[in-house]
């Protein structure tokens, strides 16, 4: 039975968090797994642009992939890239790939596509600047035009979303933070580099390199006693760290 590594992309942390645009890779992925036959033994989510070549989820696809001595497996071939230099630069890892909706393309094949796609994007480019800078020269005002400064209530309004989203997504983290804790993780630092190294997504949704200071705003969203210096996270701030992950009143199971 052959064995698989799913990779999955999706343009926007929103889509990444409602599915939009992932079930149906998913399940195109698995129908391609079930006819041939074989399994998925691990599955990776990326968030970014696909014109984007830095994308910390496929290289831990393809690290996964030369662990297991599985195929990468993806649902469309230009979810890999709109650019030939990094297509090629995949096939150099090693590492054997397919596309589900291409499942017969070969290496030529796949570079021809690879630069169509690129190519088009380019086009797309061009095309949108060229149309807003006849906008422009015509006296079209660019830009939303019902945007205006808002009333010291809306501002209220909006800070309270922001910090609703930054509790709930303290909520969706500190269960990872607990766990490196209770593996020997005591500070920021190390707790920085456990979630990096879990595949965690930071708060952006750009990638999984953590930093101190974003760990310390994590436990600071859910932990209004917490406290810590933005330049240094303060030696007083690692010492009030391991009280917050051992009391089980602050962090739920």
């Amino acid at each position: 039975m052959s064995r698989f590594v799913a990779y999955y992309r999706v343009s926007t942390e929103k889509q990444g968090r409602s599915g939009l645009g992932l079930e149906a890779q998913q399940a195109a992925v698995q129908a391609h797994v079930a006819g041939t036959p074989g399994r998925v033994v691990a599955e990776f989510i990326e968030v970014e642009s696909g014109r984007k070549r830095d994308r910390p989820q496929l290289a831990a696809a393809l690290a996964a992939a030369r662990a297991h001595r599985a195929v990468l497996v993806i649902a469309k071939l230009d979810r890999l890239a709109r650019n030939v230099h990094f297509v090629s630069g995949l096939m150099e890892s090693g590492v054997e790939f397919v596309a589900a909706d291409m499942p017969t393309v070969n290496r030529l094949t796949v570079h021809i596509l690879a630069a169509v796609a690129e190519e088009e994007a380019r086009m797309i480019s061009a095309r949108t600047k060229a149309a807003l800078a006849a906008a422009k020269v015509r006296g079209i005002r660019l830009g939303n035009p019902g945007l205006v400064a808002g009333s010291a209530a809306q501002a209220r309004v909006a800070n309270a979303m922001k910090t609703e989203r930054a509790q709930a997504r303290a909520a969706e983290v500190l269960p990872f933070i607990k766990q490196a804790h209770q593996a020997g993780a005591l500070t920021l630092q190390q707790l920085a580099d456990a979630l990096a190294a879990r595949g965690v997504s930071t708060p952006s949704g750009r990638g999984s390199r953590w930093h101190p200071v974003q760990v310390a705003r994590i436990v600071g969203s859910a932990h209004s006693g917490f406290r810590f210096r933005k330049a240094a996270c303060s030696p007083a701030a690692e010492a009030s760290l391991p009280a917050f992950l051992e009391t089980t009143e602050n962090l739920e199971e």
